[in-house]
């Protein structure tokens, strides 16, 4: 494949909305290809992501309602056993906090709700209180609830399924020949099956990857190809936030152009499912954020887990500015009056 012609990435766009998956080679050449050929990479992406998302933005909202207290040693995380970093740890938050961080998603025009534990796997008591945090939420607030417990049984599953949960987050990270690398206390399997108990509740799929940890480029692709393979409808893409304390505190090889074709990539392998840019948005993409947006169509709004994120008028602007307009929580467009941008006095006219 001749990666210097326009043509080409328009062809592979051809062949992505006609259904087609990318041959290895394809998508090696997307990952590989020069920088000056980007904007053309990233124009055959935005025909993918508009054929199935317009022009809209979906921004979620991300509680770390249970911090630190982990005893899994995944390498990139400041809340595993292994990490020396310094965080706030407590335990699960008490309800009318997590009542008043709906509040501020629901504030922050998110659609969506992410409440996360630490944790390889819920207790019973810390489950119940989650189901209950839930209902409420629910009771109170129009806004869809992600929940992102760690491993879950198909009998858990349920239980959230029948609590209102809308959508459960559980990211296969990485690829399977990568995983060892990362991480020892639980296996890749062990994250596809909690996948495929969530599909099995009829809840919708949250999963996707963390890249910028050694992996090679065949690793991308595995993993973007497995998570095709789970038909996942949710893909959060993640950026390697290297954190002192943890043993990937020096794994930095990222570039914001690598970070977009990775996004690239996924858009043309993953077509019609909602891709996100999530955690590392601001550290690696920086000055090129807007352009993230022609091949994703959905970011965090605040803070994650343990790391800041920019300031929520600053994400408004970045998505009016670049012609994209803000999804309601029903999936419409947000109408010029109702957007915040209006509310701070900074739309554009």
């Amino acid at each position: 494949m001749n990666t210097a012609t326009c043509s080409n990435w328009n062809q592979l766009a051809d062949r992505t909305l006609s259904g087609d998956c990318l041959s290895r080679p394809e998508c090696l050449a997307v990952l590989q290809a020069a920088d000056d050929v980007l904007l053309e990479q990233l124009a055959a992406a935005y025909r993918v992501r508009r054929h199935y998302w317009g022009n809209r933005v979906r921004l979620h909202y991300l509680l770390n309602a249970q911090s630190g207290l982990c005893p899994e040693d995944c390498h990139y995380c400041s809340q595993s056993k292994i990490s020396t970093a310094e965080i706030e740890k407590y335990p699960l938050l008490a309800k009318d906090k997590i009542l008043a961080a709906a509040g501020r998603a629901a504030e922050l025009k998110a659609g969506t709700f992410c409440m996360v534990i630490s944790g390889r796997s819920p207790n019973e008591s810390t489950f119940q209180r989650v189901l209950d945090a839930v209902e409420s939420v629910k009771a109170n607030y129009d806004l869809k609830i992600c929940a992102c417990l760690g491993l879950l049984s198909a009998e858990q599953t349920d239980r959230l399924a029948a609590a209102g949960v809308d959508r459960v987050n559980h990211n296969l990270n990485t690829s399977e020949a990568h995983h060892a690398d990362i991480c020892t206390t639980h296996e890749f399997g062990d994250r596809l099956n909690t996948v495929n108990h969530v599909k099995a509740a009829g809840i919708t799929t949250c999963s996707g990857g963390i890249l910028g940890m050694g992996e090679s480029d065949d690793d991308v692709i595995d993993l973007a190809l497995a998570l095709r393979e789970l038909g996942v409808t949710s893909v959060p893409v993640n950026f390697l936030i290297p954190i002192s304390g943890t043993p990937f505190a020096e794994v930095n090889s990222l570039t914001p152009r690598q970070c977009l074709r990775i996004l690239c990539l996924f858009r043309f392998l993953l077509p019609s499912q909602e891709i996100r840019i999530a955690g590392g948005r601001e550290v690696h993409l920086r000055s090129l954020q807007p352009l993230g947006l022609y091949a994703a169509n959905s970011i965090f709004v605040g803070d994650y887990l343990t790391t800041a994120g920019q300031a929520a008028h600053q994400d408004w602007q970045m998505i009016s500015d670049a012609g994209f307009v803000l999804e309601a929580a029903d999936g419409s467009p947000l109408t010029e009056t109702s957007t915040p941008l209006t509310a701070i006095g900074l739309s554009s006219g």
